[in-house]
Protein backbone atom coordinates (compact mmCIF):
# COMPACT_ATOMS: atom_id res chain seq x y z
CA UNK A 1 0.00 0.00 0.00
CA UNK A 2 1.40 3.57 -1.21
CA UNK A 3 1.77 5.61 1.66
CA UNK A 4 2.43 9.61 1.44
CA UNK A 5 5.63 11.15 1.93
CA UNK A 6 5.71 13.26 5.10
CA UNK A 7 4.96 16.70 4.63
CA UNK A 8 6.98 19.76 6.49
CA UNK A 9 5.05 22.58 7.88
CA UNK A 10 5.72 24.68 5.59
CA UNK A 11 4.41 22.54 2.47
CA UNK A 12 0.81 22.67 4.85
CA UNK A 13 0.97 25.77 4.85
CA UNK A 14 1.97 26.13 0.86
CA UNK A 15 -0.93 23.92 0.07
CA UNK A 16 -3.52 26.24 2.05
CA UNK A 17 -1.72 29.15 0.77
CA UNK A 18 -1.84 28.45 -2.78
CA UNK A 19 -5.46 27.47 -2.56
CA UNK A 20 -6.23 31.47 -1.01
CA UNK A 21 -3.90 32.74 -3.70
CA UNK A 22 -6.61 30.79 -6.11
CA UNK A 23 -9.49 32.26 -4.68
CA UNK A 24 -7.89 36.03 -4.43
CA UNK A 25 -6.94 35.28 -8.65
CA UNK A 26 -10.59 34.37 -8.89
CA UNK A 27 -11.75 37.23 -7.58
CA UNK A 28 -8.99 39.47 -9.07
CA UNK A 29 -10.43 38.70 -12.56
CA UNK A 30 -14.10 39.62 -11.83
CA UNK A 31 -13.19 42.60 -10.67
CA UNK A 32 -10.85 43.36 -13.21
CA UNK A 33 -12.84 41.94 -16.06
CA UNK A 34 -13.23 45.69 -18.01
CA UNK A 35 -9.99 46.47 -18.03
CA UNK A 36 -6.42 45.67 -19.96
CA UNK A 37 -5.24 43.14 -20.73
CA UNK A 38 -8.89 41.04 -19.80
CA UNK A 39 -10.95 43.02 -21.62
CA UNK A 40 -10.80 40.18 -24.49
CA UNK A 41 -12.34 36.71 -23.79
CA UNK A 42 -9.13 35.17 -24.71
CA UNK A 43 -7.32 36.91 -22.16
CA UNK A 44 -10.14 35.95 -19.50
CA UNK A 45 -9.99 32.79 -20.21
CA UNK A 46 -6.43 31.32 -20.45
CA UNK A 47 -6.36 32.88 -16.82
CA UNK A 48 -9.25 31.08 -15.67
CA UNK A 49 -7.95 28.00 -17.21
CA UNK A 50 -4.61 28.10 -15.67
CA UNK A 51 -5.54 29.52 -12.32
CA UNK A 52 -8.01 26.07 -11.91
CA UNK A 53 -5.57 23.64 -13.04
CA UNK A 54 -1.68 24.01 -12.48
CA UNK A 55 -2.12 25.88 -8.79
CA UNK A 56 -4.37 22.61 -8.32
CA UNK A 57 -1.85 19.98 -9.90
CA UNK A 58 1.11 21.87 -7.83
CA UNK A 59 -1.28 21.73 -4.18
CA UNK A 60 -1.90 17.78 -4.88
CA UNK A 61 2.12 17.24 -5.95
CA UNK A 62 3.79 19.64 -3.60
CA UNK A 63 6.49 17.71 -1.28
CA UNK A 64 9.69 19.54 -0.97
CA UNK A 65 9.69 23.40 -1.61
CA UNK A 66 13.00 23.22 -3.02
CA UNK A 67 12.87 20.82 -5.71
CA UNK A 68 13.64 22.10 -9.15
CA UNK A 69 11.82 19.48 -10.67
CA UNK A 70 8.39 20.34 -9.30
CA UNK A 71 8.87 23.99 -10.84
CA UNK A 72 9.78 23.12 -13.63
CA UNK A 73 7.34 20.69 -14.52
CA UNK A 74 4.69 23.58 -13.59
CA UNK A 75 6.00 25.69 -16.19
CA UNK A 76 6.13 23.15 -18.63
CA UNK A 77 2.59 22.59 -18.22
CA UNK A 78 1.87 26.13 -17.61
CA UNK A 79 2.84 26.36 -21.18
CA UNK A 80 0.88 24.04 -22.69
CA UNK A 81 -1.93 24.46 -20.79
CA UNK A 82 -1.96 28.39 -21.94
CA UNK A 83 -1.43 27.15 -25.86
CA UNK A 84 -4.40 25.33 -25.64
CA UNK A 85 -6.19 27.94 -23.55
CA UNK A 86 -5.50 30.88 -26.25
CA UNK A 87 -6.57 28.20 -29.10
CA UNK A 88 -10.21 28.13 -27.87
CA UNK A 89 -10.28 31.50 -26.93
CA UNK A 90 -9.57 32.38 -30.63
CA UNK A 91 -12.54 30.91 -31.73
CA UNK A 92 -14.82 32.18 -29.67
CA UNK A 93 -13.43 36.06 -29.45
CA UNK A 94 -13.49 38.93 -32.47
CA UNK A 95 -15.91 38.46 -35.08
CA UNK A 96 -19.42 38.60 -33.29
CA UNK A 97 -20.85 39.10 -30.18
CA UNK A 98 -23.50 37.06 -28.84
CA UNK A 99 -21.34 33.27 -29.22
CA UNK A 100 -22.34 30.55 -26.83
CA UNK A 101 -19.51 29.70 -24.82
CA UNK A 102 -20.56 26.51 -23.67
CA UNK A 103 -20.21 24.05 -26.79
CA UNK A 104 -16.75 24.95 -26.67
CA UNK A 105 -15.49 25.40 -23.02
CA UNK A 106 -17.51 22.09 -22.04
CA UNK A 107 -15.27 20.26 -23.39
CA UNK A 108 -12.42 21.92 -23.09
CA UNK A 109 -13.24 22.17 -19.60
CA UNK A 110 -13.81 18.55 -18.91
CA UNK A 111 -10.59 17.60 -21.41
CA UNK A 112 -8.19 19.98 -18.99
CA UNK A 113 -9.79 18.07 -15.79
CA UNK A 114 -8.99 14.57 -17.66
CA UNK A 115 -6.17 15.62 -18.51
CA UNK A 116 -4.60 17.09 -15.52
CA UNK A 117 -5.84 13.86 -13.70
CA UNK A 118 -4.38 11.35 -15.93
CA UNK A 119 -1.09 12.93 -16.31
CA UNK A 120 -1.01 13.84 -12.06
CA UNK A 121 0.01 10.31 -11.41
CA UNK A 122 3.18 10.40 -13.16
CA UNK A 123 4.29 13.60 -12.32
CA UNK A 124 4.04 12.16 -8.49
CA UNK A 125 6.42 9.30 -9.31
CA UNK A 126 8.74 11.41 -11.40
CA UNK A 127 9.32 13.76 -8.20
CA UNK A 128 9.11 11.62 -5.86
CA UNK A 129 11.58 8.40 -7.56
CA UNK A 130 12.90 10.53 -10.19
CA UNK A 131 11.75 8.40 -12.76
CA UNK A 132 8.87 8.12 -15.29
CA UNK A 133 8.75 4.20 -15.45
CA UNK A 134 5.65 4.16 -12.80
CA UNK A 135 4.68 0.98 -11.73
CA UNK A 136 0.71 0.05 -11.96
CA UNK A 137 0.59 -0.30 -8.10
CA UNK A 138 1.61 3.10 -8.00
CA UNK A 139 -0.18 4.70 -10.58
CA UNK A 140 -3.45 3.04 -8.84
CA UNK A 141 -2.45 4.48 -5.86
CA UNK A 142 -2.14 8.03 -6.35
CA UNK A 143 -4.95 7.77 -9.05
CA UNK A 144 -7.54 7.02 -6.34
CA UNK A 145 -5.54 8.91 -4.03
CA UNK A 146 -5.99 12.45 -6.34
CA UNK A 147 -9.42 11.30 -7.01
CA UNK A 148 -10.46 10.90 -2.90
CA UNK A 149 -8.64 13.63 -1.54
CA UNK A 150 -10.38 16.12 -4.36
CA UNK A 151 -13.95 14.58 -3.17
CA UNK A 152 -13.07 15.33 0.33
CA UNK A 153 -12.06 19.19 -0.47
CA UNK A 154 -15.19 19.53 -2.02
CA UNK A 155 -17.00 18.26 0.77
CA UNK A 156 -15.41 19.65 3.66
CA UNK A 157 -15.98 23.36 1.82
CA UNK A 158 -19.28 22.40 1.07
CA UNK A 159 -19.92 21.32 4.63
CA UNK A 160 -18.17 24.59 6.24
CA UNK A 161 -20.39 27.18 3.82
CA UNK A 162 -23.16 25.09 5.18
CA UNK A 163 -22.29 26.07 9.19
CA UNK A 164 -21.44 29.42 7.50
CA UNK A 165 -25.26 29.91 6.20
CA UNK A 166 -26.61 28.43 9.55
CA UNK A 167 -23.99 30.73 11.58
CA UNK A 168 -25.57 33.51 9.62
CA UNK A 169 -29.21 32.41 9.77
CA UNK A 170 -29.26 32.36 13.55
CA UNK A 171 -28.06 35.78 13.88
CA UNK A 172 -30.20 37.00 11.43
CA UNK A 173 -33.33 35.66 13.78
CA UNK A 174 -32.20 38.23 16.58
CA UNK A 175 -32.20 41.45 13.86
CA UNK A 176 -27.94 40.87 13.48
CA UNK A 177 -27.40 41.21 9.67
CA UNK A 178 -23.50 41.64 9.93
CA UNK A 179 -22.68 37.96 8.80
CA UNK A 180 -25.15 37.63 6.49
CA UNK A 181 -23.82 40.28 4.53
CA UNK A 182 -20.38 39.81 5.05
CA UNK A 183 -20.75 35.73 3.66
CA UNK A 184 -22.37 37.26 0.99
CA UNK A 185 -19.67 39.60 0.13
CA UNK A 186 -17.78 38.20 -3.30
CA UNK A 187 -14.14 38.63 -1.52
CA UNK A 188 -15.22 36.63 1.29
CA UNK A 189 -16.52 33.92 -0.95
CA UNK A 190 -13.45 33.82 -3.25
CA UNK A 191 -11.32 33.93 -0.10
CA UNK A 192 -12.75 31.65 2.12
CA UNK A 193 -14.04 29.08 -0.30
CA UNK A 194 -10.24 29.09 -1.98
CA UNK A 195 -8.87 28.53 1.89
CA UNK A 196 -11.27 26.03 2.59
CA UNK A 197 -10.38 23.88 -0.56
CA UNK A 198 -7.26 24.32 0.76
CA UNK A 199 -7.62 22.79 4.05
CA UNK A 200 -9.89 20.04 2.65
CA UNK A 201 -6.94 19.12 0.13
CA UNK A 202 -4.33 19.26 3.11
CA UNK A 203 -6.61 16.89 5.57
CA UNK A 204 -6.54 14.48 2.45
CA UNK A 205 -3.14 14.56 1.33
CA UNK A 206 -2.04 13.94 5.34
CA UNK A 207 -4.85 11.27 6.83
CA UNK A 208 -3.91 8.50 4.54
CA UNK A 209 -5.69 5.73 6.49
CA UNK A 210 -8.88 7.66 6.46
CA UNK A 211 -8.80 8.06 2.74
CA UNK A 212 -7.47 4.27 2.16
CA UNK A 213 -10.63 3.52 5.03
CA UNK A 214 -12.96 5.71 2.25
CA UNK A 215 -11.33 3.66 -0.75
CA UNK A 216 -11.88 0.58 0.73
CA UNK A 217 -16.15 1.01 1.42
CA UNK A 218 -16.31 1.64 -2.40
CA UNK A 219 -13.86 -1.08 -3.41
CA UNK A 220 -16.71 -3.27 -0.61
CA UNK A 221 -19.24 -1.65 -3.22
CA UNK A 222 -18.02 -2.05 -6.50
CA UNK A 223 -17.43 -5.89 -5.51
CA UNK A 224 -20.76 -6.13 -4.23
CA UNK A 225 -22.57 -4.23 -7.55
CA UNK A 226 -20.00 -5.89 -10.18
CA UNK A 227 -21.50 -9.71 -10.28
CA UNK A 228 -25.17 -7.92 -10.56
CA UNK A 229 -23.58 -5.17 -13.70
CA UNK A 230 -22.26 -8.14 -15.22
CA UNK A 231 -25.34 -10.19 -15.14
CA UNK A 232 -27.09 -7.34 -17.06
CA UNK A 233 -24.41 -7.53 -19.80
CA UNK A 234 -24.85 -10.65 -20.16
CA UNK A 235 -28.68 -11.60 -20.29
CA UNK A 236 -28.90 -7.90 -22.64
CA UNK A 237 -26.76 -9.78 -24.82
CA UNK A 238 -28.47 -12.94 -24.76
CA UNK A 239 -31.54 -11.14 -25.54
CA UNK A 240 -30.56 -9.27 -28.66
CA UNK A 241 -30.85 -12.36 -31.46
CA UNK A 242 -34.61 -12.20 -30.31
CA UNK A 243 -35.27 -8.89 -30.17
CA UNK A 244 -33.24 -7.77 -33.28
CA UNK A 245 -31.37 -4.41 -33.40
CA UNK A 246 -34.65 -2.44 -34.78
CA UNK A 247 -35.67 -1.42 -31.11
CA UNK A 248 -32.37 0.03 -30.76
CA UNK A 249 -32.60 2.56 -33.75
CA UNK A 250 -35.52 3.77 -33.14
CA UNK A 251 -34.43 5.42 -29.99
CA UNK A 252 -32.27 8.31 -29.51
CA UNK A 253 -30.33 7.27 -26.59
CA UNK A 254 -29.43 4.05 -27.70
CA UNK A 255 -25.51 4.56 -28.07
CA UNK A 256 -25.71 6.69 -24.57
CA UNK A 257 -27.03 3.69 -22.84
CA UNK A 258 -24.64 1.19 -24.07
CA UNK A 259 -21.74 3.08 -23.43
CA UNK A 260 -22.90 4.09 -20.27
CA UNK A 261 -22.62 0.21 -19.56
CA UNK A 262 -19.29 -0.36 -21.03
CA UNK A 263 -17.60 2.29 -18.83
CA UNK A 264 -19.35 1.65 -15.59
CA UNK A 265 -18.00 -2.42 -16.22
CA UNK A 266 -14.49 -0.58 -16.71
CA UNK A 267 -14.94 1.17 -13.29
CA UNK A 268 -15.68 -1.68 -11.49
CA UNK A 269 -13.78 -3.92 -12.55
CA UNK A 270 -10.65 -1.50 -11.85
CA UNK A 271 -12.14 -1.08 -8.18
CA UNK A 272 -12.29 -4.68 -7.58
CA UNK A 273 -8.72 -5.74 -9.37
CA UNK A 274 -6.08 -4.28 -6.88
CA UNK A 275 -2.41 -5.38 -7.94
CA UNK A 276 -1.70 -6.24 -4.42
CA UNK A 277 -3.94 -9.07 -3.74
CA UNK A 278 -3.37 -12.54 -5.12
CA UNK A 279 -6.84 -14.19 -3.86
CA UNK A 280 -9.04 -13.82 -6.56
CA UNK A 281 -12.37 -11.51 -5.42
CA UNK A 282 -15.17 -14.33 -6.17
CA UNK A 283 -15.63 -17.78 -6.59
CA UNK A 284 -15.18 -19.61 -9.98
CA UNK A 285 -18.59 -19.84 -10.41
CA UNK A 286 -18.51 -15.91 -10.56
CA UNK A 287 -15.65 -15.13 -12.26
CA UNK A 288 -16.71 -16.52 -15.14
CA UNK A 289 -20.44 -14.31 -15.28
CA UNK A 290 -17.61 -11.34 -15.14
CA UNK A 291 -15.26 -12.51 -17.47
CA UNK A 292 -18.51 -13.20 -19.80
CA UNK A 293 -19.44 -9.76 -19.63
CA UNK A 294 -15.96 -8.31 -20.64
CA UNK A 295 -16.18 -10.53 -23.40
CA UNK A 296 -19.34 -9.17 -24.66
CA UNK A 297 -17.44 -5.05 -23.86
CA UNK A 298 -16.66 -5.25 -27.87
CA UNK A 299 -20.38 -6.21 -29.15
CA UNK A 300 -22.12 -3.28 -26.66
CA UNK A 301 -18.87 -0.99 -28.25
CA UNK A 302 -19.70 -2.18 -31.94
CA UNK A 303 -23.20 -1.29 -31.31
CA UNK A 304 -22.89 1.84 -30.07
CA UNK A 305 -20.50 2.96 -32.73
CA UNK A 306 -22.97 1.74 -35.37
CA UNK A 307 -25.66 3.58 -34.13
CA UNK A 308 -23.54 6.93 -33.90
CA UNK A 309 -22.28 5.96 -37.36
CA UNK A 310 -25.90 6.07 -38.61
CA UNK A 311 -26.88 9.16 -36.76
CA UNK A 312 -23.54 10.95 -38.76
CA UNK A 313 -24.06 9.62 -41.82
CA UNK A 314 -27.56 10.82 -41.60
CA UNK A 315 -27.16 14.49 -40.32
CA UNK A 316 -23.35 14.68 -40.32
CA UNK A 317 -20.67 15.84 -37.94
CA UNK A 318 -21.61 18.02 -35.15
CA UNK A 319 -19.38 19.40 -32.33
CA UNK A 320 -21.66 16.93 -29.63
CA UNK A 321 -21.04 13.86 -32.23
CA UNK A 322 -17.90 14.74 -32.56
CA UNK A 323 -17.16 14.44 -28.91
CA UNK A 324 -19.33 11.44 -28.75
CA UNK A 325 -17.46 9.77 -31.22
CA UNK A 326 -14.06 10.31 -29.73
CA UNK A 327 -15.42 9.08 -26.48
CA UNK A 328 -16.79 5.80 -28.11
CA UNK A 329 -13.94 5.02 -29.90
CA UNK A 330 -11.72 5.56 -25.99
CA UNK A 331 -14.51 3.07 -24.49
CA UNK A 332 -14.45 0.93 -27.06
CA UNK A 333 -10.26 0.71 -26.74
CA UNK A 334 -10.91 -0.35 -23.12
CA UNK A 335 -13.84 -2.73 -24.24
CA UNK A 336 -11.34 -4.76 -26.52
CA UNK A 337 -8.76 -4.70 -23.79
CA UNK A 338 -10.62 -6.04 -21.01
CA UNK A 339 -12.26 -8.99 -23.48
CA UNK A 340 -8.68 -9.69 -24.64
CA UNK A 341 -7.79 -10.16 -20.43
CA UNK A 342 -11.30 -11.61 -19.83
CA UNK A 343 -9.71 -14.68 -21.94
CA UNK A 344 -6.34 -14.50 -20.58
CA UNK A 345 -6.19 -17.36 -17.75
CA UNK A 346 -2.35 -17.01 -16.33
CA UNK A 347 -1.31 -14.83 -13.84
CA UNK A 348 -3.60 -13.20 -11.33
CA UNK A 349 -7.41 -12.90 -12.50
CA UNK A 350 -7.69 -10.13 -14.82
CA UNK A 351 -4.10 -9.63 -14.68
CA UNK A 352 -4.25 -8.38 -18.29
CA UNK A 353 -5.93 -4.82 -17.73
CA UNK A 354 -2.76 -3.67 -16.19
CA UNK A 355 -1.10 -2.99 -19.63
CA UNK A 356 -4.43 -2.34 -20.87
CA UNK A 357 -4.98 0.52 -18.57
CA UNK A 358 -1.16 1.90 -19.19
CA UNK A 359 -1.78 1.95 -22.86
CA UNK A 360 -5.22 3.47 -22.68
CA UNK A 361 -3.98 5.99 -20.08
CA UNK A 362 -1.75 7.39 -22.79
CA UNK A 363 -4.66 7.26 -25.60
CA UNK A 364 -6.94 9.14 -23.19
CA UNK A 365 -4.51 11.87 -22.19
CA UNK A 366 -3.63 12.16 -26.17
CA UNK A 367 -6.97 12.72 -27.06
CA UNK A 368 -7.82 15.32 -24.44
CA UNK A 369 -4.73 17.41 -25.78
CA UNK A 370 -4.97 17.04 -29.19
CA UNK A 371 -8.80 17.63 -29.72
CA UNK A 372 -8.32 21.11 -28.14
CA UNK A 373 -5.77 22.19 -31.02
CA UNK A 374 -5.91 22.42 -34.68
CA UNK A 375 -4.53 19.01 -34.86
CA UNK A 376 -7.87 17.32 -34.00
CA UNK A 377 -9.87 19.80 -34.38
CA UNK A 378 -13.93 19.36 -33.39
CA UNK A 379 -14.69 22.53 -35.07
CA UNK A 380 -13.12 22.30 -38.55
CA UNK A 381 -14.01 18.62 -39.05
CA UNK A 382 -17.95 19.63 -38.21
CA UNK A 383 -17.96 22.92 -39.92
CA UNK A 384 -16.47 21.08 -43.18
CA UNK A 385 -19.47 17.99 -42.42
CA UNK A 386 -22.46 20.68 -42.12
CA UNK A 387 -21.00 22.69 -44.77
CA UNK A 388 -21.10 19.90 -47.41
CA UNK A 389 -24.81 18.70 -45.77
CA UNK A 390 -25.84 22.14 -46.47
CA UNK A 391 -24.65 22.86 -49.94
CA UNK A 392 -25.94 19.70 -51.39
CA UNK A 393 -29.47 20.53 -50.45
CA UNK A 394 -29.09 23.96 -51.10
CA UNK A 395 -30.97 26.44 -51.50
CA UNK A 396 -32.59 24.21 -48.41
CA UNK A 397 -31.61 25.77 -44.96
CA UNK A 398 -33.43 25.12 -41.57
CA UNK A 399 -33.37 28.07 -38.89
CA UNK A 400 -32.02 25.72 -36.40
CA UNK A 401 -29.03 25.14 -38.52
CA UNK A 402 -27.91 28.54 -39.34
CA UNK A 403 -28.56 29.49 -35.72
CA UNK A 404 -26.01 26.38 -34.51
CA UNK A 405 -23.60 27.90 -37.05
CA UNK A 406 -23.86 31.76 -36.09
CA UNK A 407 -23.92 30.99 -32.10
CA UNK A 408 -21.85 27.52 -31.42
CA UNK A 409 -19.03 26.96 -33.58
CA UNK A 410 -17.41 30.66 -33.08
CA UNK A 411 -15.95 32.84 -35.19
CA UNK A 412 -15.30 30.16 -37.97
CA UNK A 413 -18.97 29.15 -37.78
CA UNK A 414 -20.08 33.17 -38.67
CA UNK A 415 -17.37 32.79 -41.37
CA UNK A 416 -19.49 29.55 -42.68
CA UNK A 417 -22.46 31.50 -42.70
CA UNK A 418 -21.10 34.03 -44.90
CA UNK A 419 -19.52 32.13 -47.49
CA UNK A 420 -23.49 31.10 -47.71
CA UNK A 421 -24.39 33.82 -47.67
CA UNK A 422 -22.34 34.57 -50.99
CA UNK A 423 -23.33 31.23 -52.70
CA UNK A 424 -25.64 31.52 -55.35
CA UNK A 425 -27.74 28.79 -54.88
CA UNK A 426 -28.34 30.19 -51.31
CA UNK A 427 -28.77 34.22 -52.26
CA UNK A 428 -30.99 33.16 -55.16
CA UNK A 429 -33.79 31.61 -53.26
CA UNK A 430 -36.15 34.37 -51.63
CA UNK A 431 -36.56 32.14 -48.21
CA UNK A 432 -32.70 31.01 -48.09
CA UNK A 433 -31.64 34.85 -48.85
CA UNK A 434 -34.31 36.10 -45.85
CA UNK A 435 -32.85 33.03 -43.49
CA UNK A 436 -29.49 34.14 -43.21
CA UNK A 437 -29.73 37.95 -43.33
CA UNK A 438 -31.84 37.73 -40.34
CA UNK A 439 -29.75 35.13 -38.89
CA UNK A 440 -26.34 37.31 -39.45
CA UNK A 441 -27.75 40.67 -38.57
CA UNK A 442 -26.89 42.50 -35.42
CA UNK A 443 -30.22 41.37 -34.00
CA UNK A 444 -30.41 37.71 -34.56
CA UNK A 445 -33.11 36.82 -32.00
CA UNK A 446 -34.96 40.00 -32.44
CA UNK A 447 -34.81 40.93 -29.13
CA UNK A 448 -34.36 44.82 -29.95
CA UNK A 449 -38.06 44.18 -31.55
CA UNK A 450 -39.38 42.39 -28.27
CA UNK A 451 -39.37 39.09 -30.65
CA UNK A 452 -37.72 35.67 -29.42
CA UNK A 453 -36.47 35.22 -33.02
CA UNK A 454 -36.20 37.09 -36.22
CA UNK A 455 -38.67 37.78 -38.58
CA UNK A 456 -39.99 38.07 -41.87
CA UNK A 457 -40.27 41.77 -43.24
CA UNK A 458 -41.15 40.78 -47.30
CA UNK A 459 -44.34 40.18 -48.32
CA UNK A 460 -43.28 37.62 -51.04
CA UNK A 461 -41.73 35.53 -48.16
CA UNK A 462 -44.37 35.56 -46.00
CA UNK A 463 -46.78 34.44 -48.55
CA UNK A 464 -44.28 32.07 -49.49
CA UNK A 465 -44.34 30.26 -45.61
CA UNK A 466 -47.79 30.52 -44.33
CA UNK A 467 -50.20 27.45 -45.88
CA UNK A 468 -53.65 28.46 -46.77
CA UNK A 469 -56.50 25.50 -45.41
CA UNK A 470 -57.74 23.58 -48.07
CA UNK A 471 -61.29 25.01 -49.82
CA UNK A 472 -60.11 28.53 -48.31
CA UNK A 473 -60.37 31.63 -50.28
CA UNK A 474 -57.07 33.36 -50.96
CA UNK A 475 -56.76 36.48 -47.75
CA UNK A 476 -57.40 39.66 -48.78
CA UNK A 477 -54.61 42.18 -49.94
CA UNK A 478 -55.00 44.45 -46.96
CA UNK A 479 -55.02 41.50 -44.45
CA UNK A 480 -51.66 40.15 -45.66
CA UNK A 481 -50.70 43.76 -45.21
CA UNK A 482 -52.14 43.90 -41.74
CA UNK A 483 -50.24 40.60 -40.45
CA UNK A 484 -47.05 41.80 -42.06
CA UNK A 485 -47.30 45.41 -40.56
CA UNK A 486 -48.22 43.69 -37.01
CA UNK A 487 -51.51 45.85 -36.41
CA UNK A 488 -52.99 42.45 -35.80
CA UNK A 489 -52.14 39.51 -33.86
CA UNK A 490 -49.66 37.58 -36.04
CA UNK A 491 -49.32 34.70 -33.75
CA UNK A 492 -45.91 34.55 -34.05
CA UNK A 493 -46.11 33.68 -37.66
CA UNK A 494 -43.35 36.36 -39.11
CA UNK A 495 -40.93 33.95 -37.51
CA UNK A 496 -38.78 31.89 -40.36
CA UNK A 497 -39.93 28.18 -40.75
CA UNK A 498 -42.84 28.40 -38.31
CA UNK A 499 -46.06 26.39 -39.29
CA UNK A 500 -48.79 28.69 -39.78
CA UNK A 501 -52.11 27.83 -41.37
CA UNK A 502 -54.69 30.17 -42.93
CA UNK A 503 -58.65 29.59 -43.14
CA UNK A 504 -61.29 32.10 -44.56
CA UNK A 505 -64.51 31.89 -43.51
CA UNK A 506 -68.00 33.33 -42.34
CA UNK A 507 -67.47 32.40 -38.61
CA UNK A 508 -70.87 34.59 -37.26
CA UNK A 509 -72.97 34.66 -40.61
CA UNK A 510 -73.23 38.05 -41.05
CA UNK A 511 -72.25 38.00 -44.65
CA UNK A 512 -68.34 39.02 -44.41
CA UNK A 513 -65.41 36.59 -44.13
CA UNK A 514 -63.02 36.44 -41.14
CA UNK A 515 -59.92 35.39 -41.05
CA UNK A 516 -58.53 32.44 -38.82
CA UNK A 517 -54.26 32.42 -38.39
CA UNK A 518 -53.44 29.30 -36.53
CA UNK A 519 -49.93 28.39 -35.48
CA UNK A 520 -49.10 24.62 -34.66
CA UNK A 521 -46.13 24.60 -32.55
CA UNK A 522 -43.88 21.54 -32.10
CA UNK A 523 -45.67 20.22 -29.43
CA UNK A 524 -48.56 19.87 -31.07
CA UNK A 525 -52.23 21.91 -30.72
CA UNK A 526 -53.04 24.80 -32.86
CA UNK A 527 -52.81 28.51 -31.57
CA UNK A 528 -55.05 30.87 -33.67
CA UNK A 529 -55.90 34.65 -33.71
CA UNK A 530 -59.11 35.33 -35.33
CA UNK A 531 -59.02 38.79 -37.36
CA UNK A 532 -62.16 40.30 -38.52
CA UNK A 533 -63.24 43.32 -40.58
CA UNK A 534 -64.04 46.44 -38.85
CA UNK A 535 -64.81 49.43 -41.07
CA UNK A 536 -62.21 49.43 -43.52
CA UNK A 537 -59.62 47.85 -41.97
CA UNK A 538 -58.48 44.68 -39.90
CA UNK A 539 -58.66 44.16 -36.33
CA UNK A 540 -58.26 41.32 -33.46
CA UNK A 541 -61.64 40.02 -32.28
CA UNK A 542 -60.08 36.94 -30.34
CA UNK A 543 -58.07 33.61 -29.75
CA UNK A 544 -58.56 29.94 -29.16
CA UNK A 545 -56.75 26.71 -29.00
CA UNK A 546 -57.40 23.67 -31.12
CA UNK A 547 -56.65 20.49 -29.81
CA UNK A 548 -54.44 18.46 -32.85
CA UNK A 549 -52.10 15.20 -32.64
CA UNK A 550 -48.20 15.50 -33.03
CA UNK A 551 -49.07 12.64 -35.92
CA UNK A 552 -51.20 15.21 -38.16
CA UNK A 553 -48.71 17.89 -37.15
CA UNK A 554 -46.18 15.56 -38.80
CA UNK A 555 -48.33 14.46 -41.81
CA UNK A 556 -50.14 17.23 -43.51
CA UNK A 557 -52.76 15.04 -45.37
CA UNK A 558 -53.69 13.91 -41.87
CA UNK A 559 -53.27 17.28 -40.66
CA UNK A 560 -57.38 18.32 -40.32
CA UNK A 561 -56.89 22.11 -39.96
CA UNK A 562 -54.75 22.28 -43.32
CA UNK A 563 -57.45 20.08 -44.51
CA UNK A 564 -59.72 23.12 -43.65
CA UNK A 565 -62.01 20.54 -41.99
CA UNK A 566 -63.51 23.51 -40.01
CA UNK A 567 -66.61 23.11 -38.39
CA UNK A 568 -68.62 25.98 -36.80
CA UNK A 569 -70.84 25.12 -33.78
CA UNK A 570 -73.49 27.51 -32.58
CA UNK A 571 -73.92 27.84 -29.08
CA UNK A 572 -77.39 26.24 -27.21
CA UNK A 573 -77.06 29.01 -24.64
CA UNK A 574 -76.91 33.05 -24.76
CA UNK A 575 -74.41 34.58 -23.15
CA UNK A 576 -75.08 36.24 -20.03
CA UNK A 577 -73.98 39.74 -18.18
CA UNK A 578 -75.67 41.72 -14.85
CA UNK A 579 -76.78 44.85 -14.52
CA UNK A 580 -75.07 45.59 -18.60
CA UNK A 581 -72.04 44.18 -16.62
CA UNK A 582 -69.44 41.61 -19.04
CA UNK A 583 -70.99 38.71 -20.61
CA UNK A 584 -70.71 35.29 -18.94
CA UNK A 585 -70.95 32.32 -21.55
CA UNK A 586 -72.02 29.12 -19.82
CA UNK A 587 -70.15 26.30 -18.93
CA UNK A 588 -72.35 23.85 -20.05
CA UNK A 589 -71.65 19.92 -19.57
CA UNK A 590 -72.35 17.23 -21.80
CA UNK A 591 -74.98 15.07 -22.05
CA UNK A 592 -75.20 11.87 -20.58
CA UNK A 593 -74.97 9.90 -23.67
CA UNK A 594 -71.55 12.58 -24.55
CA UNK A 595 -69.99 11.74 -21.73
CA UNK A 596 -66.90 9.30 -21.52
Amino acid sequence: MHQSPPLPLATRGMIVLIALLQGLLLYAIQDASDSWPFQAFGSRLRWYTWVLSIPTAVALTVVDLRDRRLWLHAALASALVLALASWIGWNLGGVTDGLRQGPLLMPFSLCMAIAVFVALPWWQFRLQHGSWKATYAALFERAWQNGLTLALAVAFTGLTWLLLWLWAALFDLVDIHFFRDLFREEAFIALATGMLFGFGVLIGRTQDRAIQVIRQVLFAVARGLLPLLAFIAVIFVVCLPFTGLEPLWRTRSAATVLLILVMLLVVFCNAVYQHESDSPAYPAWLRRLVEASLVALPVYAALALYAMALRIHQYGFTQERFWALLAALLLSGYALGYAVAALHRQGRWLQRIEPVNRWMCWAVLGVAVLANTPVLDPIRISLASQTARLQAAAPEIQRSDAINLRFDYGRRGVDVLHTLQADPRFSADLRARTLLANVLSDDPLGRAHGQRQGSISELAMLQQQLLLAKGSIAPDPDWWQAVLAGTVDNARCLKLDVRCIALRRDLDGDGLDEMLLCREPEWGGALCQLHVRDGGAWRDAGSLELPLSAEARDNPAQDPLLQGELQVHHPRWPQLSVGGGRRIAIDELPAEDEQP
